[in-house]
């Protein structure tokens, strides 16, 4: 599988990028993070507390790709 962007797949990137940059998810991000001991628990709870299954691009808001958008903010 090839890389984009330094993230496993297109998918991956985008989650990242929208977590990353709208200020919203970004500060639910930090606070899953502060508040769940592990980075499983801490995507389960942004899943359900981000209010969407897609951003408006369309790509997939999985657990996966959630987890690491979430541990590349803890680095």
């Amino acid at each position: 599988m090839s890389e984009y962007n330094g993230h496993r797949s297109w998918n991956a990137w985008n989650v990242a990028l929208w977590i990353g940059n709208e200020e919203p998810l970004y500060r639910l991000a930090m606070d899953c993070l502060k508040t769940q001991k592990t980075g499983a628990s801490a995507a389960r709870r942004f899943s359900r507390e981000c209010g969407m299954s897609r951003p408006p691009d369309g790509a997939e808001m999985n657990q996966t790709c959630i987890r690491e958008a979430l541990a590349g903010l803890k680095e």
